[in-house]
């Protein structure tokens, strides 16, 4: 599928709770929901450990290659939040404590029976040059360094970050999608559906079995900016199901 008209991004999630499995990630399918609903297209997501090496190295080749890179995880209060360090250090940039960020953290602790604490203030500590992200649940900001949007783990407070950037963000044609299911395997129409995606390059087809009560089939899923031509390839699908013996069932997106 062609896409260098589209703004193109990438999620780098960082922490060793995610790949222990003992946290399970919420934040790829949110960012992924929300950057489709404003015309970014989201090619690649990782998920890596918490190491100042491996974020240099993921960060840099990931800030070259798309438009956006969107992180998660690592710029809380303890000493396994290495993220804003690591991002200081894979961009060469020196780390102080955030006039503004301060203020944020001062104001929302104010009056409270938390202590702004040594481990608190930590997150105040920012790479020099960076713009705040706003965090309207906790207070402690994220920041963005170049095309990299460095964002909490937890889901709430990323949720949060992200919504408060999303405006400002370069945003690219919609993608359209239809649906087309039938009571055929995946395998019955996998040669047909070849033939139709090499015809339509600029069309995104994805087949997607299932199995419901004893039922198997297949939904086909056709992606594109154009809708006059996902129009034209279901009514190539449909004929390919018809063909093939099935019933084609056309479902409204």
């Amino acid at each position: 599928m062609k896409q260098n008209h589209q703004t193109k991004a990438s999620i780098l999630v960082i922490g060793n709770e995610i790949l222990s499995g003992r946290t399970k990630d919420k934040n790829i399918g949110y960012i992924a929901e929300k950057l489709t609903e404003y015309g970014i297209n989201l090619l690649e997501a990782r998920i890596i450990a918490d190491s100042k090496e491996e974020i240099k190295i993921n960060i840099l080749e990931l800030s070259s290659k798309y438009d956006y890179v969107f992180t998660s995880g690592g710029i809380g209060p303890t000493h396994d939040d290495i993220t804003t360090e690591s991002i200081a250090y894979a961009f060469n940039l020196e780390l102080e404590m955030n006039k503004e960020a301060l203020k944020r953290l001062e104001n929302h602790y104010y009056g409270t029976d938390i202590k702004l604490n040594s481990a608190r203030r930590k997150m105040a500590i920012i790479p020099k040059g960076a713009t705040l992200i706003d965090n309207p649940v906790s207070a402690a900001p994220g920041f963005k360094i170049n095309n990299v949007y460095v964002m909490a783990g937890i889901p709430r407070i990323m949720q949060s970050m992200l919504d408060n950037i999303l405006s400002n963000l370069k945003k690219g044609p919609k993608n359209h999608s239809q649906t087309i299911s039938c009571s055929l395997g995946e395998g019955n129409v996998a040669e047909g559906i070849k033939i139709i995606q090499n015809d339509n390059p600029n069309v995104d087809i994805g087949c997607y079995p299932y199995f419901k009560a004893g039922n198997f089939g297949v939904s086909i899923v056709i992606r594109s900016i154009n809708k006059a031509e996902i129009n034209n390839v279901l009514l190539d699908v449909k004929n390919l199901i018809i063909k093939l013996g099935g019933e084609p069932k056309i479902i409204t997106n």
